[in-house]
Order: structure tokens, then sequence, then C-alpha cells
């Protein structure tokens, strides 16, 4: 995606804008946050209310181009800084959370929902131990970052139309469950990677 034209040209505008790294970083969060509010407001609101369904997809999309942006501008606009591999992760790591514990809560399945955050919290965590042990990070699947949101943003969605077949936010709980399941076993394939890594490299 980094080599999209559209990104290019967005991060070369971000760039000359004068607006750092840092703070689209931080952006992040906000839109995790505004995103988390429009989905909890859509799923315990007595009447259908499609729009919220549809600007929260839309703010876990932006989420997601705040964290490809961030990046792009800190390397190719040349504005890397001392603390931007902290703004690079701390804020993921607290945006991934809000927003599946959020769709859990929508859903009506909050335990899962802090499952699947938990998980993606250990994810990256595992990726970081292996990233200081050998240099190299992992970041495989089958549901990691853009996986998760991709499968969020699509139910989200869908949720929005399920007055179309009278639905009942099941959708939405059937995709909470599988990115709680399939985060879980992106941890568990990670470590299991790793150890094997480890193992070959040696004491």
């Amino acid at each position: 995606m980094r080599s999209t034209g559209w990104a290019r040209s967005l991060a070369g505008v971000l760039a000359k804008s004068g607006i750092s790294p840092n703070a689209i970083s931080a952006a992040s969060i906000g839109a995790a946050l505004f995103g988390s509010g429009s989905i909890i407001a859509a799923g315990n609101c007595v009447h259908p209310w499609p729009a919220a369904w549809i600007v929260g997809a839309v703010f876990i999309q932006l989420r997601l181009i705040c964290n490809l942006m961030d990046g792009m501008v800190a390397i190719e606009g040349g504005k890397k800084s001392p603390t931007g591999e902290l703004w690079n992760e701390i804020p993921d790591r607290i945006a991934d959370p809000i927003l599946l514990v959020s769709a859990g809560w929508a859903a009506g399945l909050p335990w899962v929902g802090a499952l699947a955050g938990w998980a993606a919290i250990m994810t990256a965590y595992v990726r970081s131990i292996g990233a200081t042990l050998t240099g190299e990070q992992d970041f495989c699947g089958p549901f990691a970052k853009q996986q998760r949101m991709a499968c969020l943003t699509i139910a989200v969605l869908l949720t929005a139309a399920e007055s179309l077949w009278q639905g009942d936010k099941q959708i939405l709980q059937l995709a909470v469950i599988l990115i709680a399941v399939g985060t879980c076993i992106t941890l568990v394939r990670r470590i299991l990677r790793l150890a094997k890594k480890l193992r070959k490299t040696g004491p």
C-alpha cells in the first residue's frame, strides 16, 4: 500500500504541511476513539442507526491510514525523531483493544472483544520480542492488524445494512468471535515460529 499513488501523494502533502509523524500516530488513537464511540452508540441504540455503523467503519480505516502515514512521513519525508519508534508502536497498542473491545460490547459479547483486544496486544508483544532476539519482525497472520481491521470494517458495514434481512448484529458477533480466535491462532503461531528460529540459531 505504501507504493500506491494516493498514499505517496497524501504522505507528500502531510510532510509539507508541517505535521509531525508523532502527531499523526497520536491521531490514530483519536480515530479509534471516534470509531469505537460510533460502534457502541450504534450497537446499543433502541432503533437501527445505520449511519453510526458507517461512521465507525470510516474511522477504523482512518486509523489505519494514520498508521500508514506516520511511517511514510517519517521516512520518506525525512522527519524521523528520537521518540518515533515509541509513537509508531504505542498508539497501535491502544487503538487495537479500544476498537475490538468496543465491537465486542456492541455485539453483546464483551468478553470475546476483551479476548480479541488482549490477543492483539500479545501478538505485537511477541513480534517485538522476536525483533529484539533475532533482529527480524514477524508479521505473520492469519489475523495480523490489517486482517483484523479489514474483518471488523466489513462486519460493521454489513451490520449497517442488516435491517434489510431483519438481522440483529449476528454478523458483528461472528466477526468478533472470528477475530478473537484468529488472533489467538496468530499469537500461538508467532510464538512457535520464534521458538523454531531461536532453536536454529542456538544458545
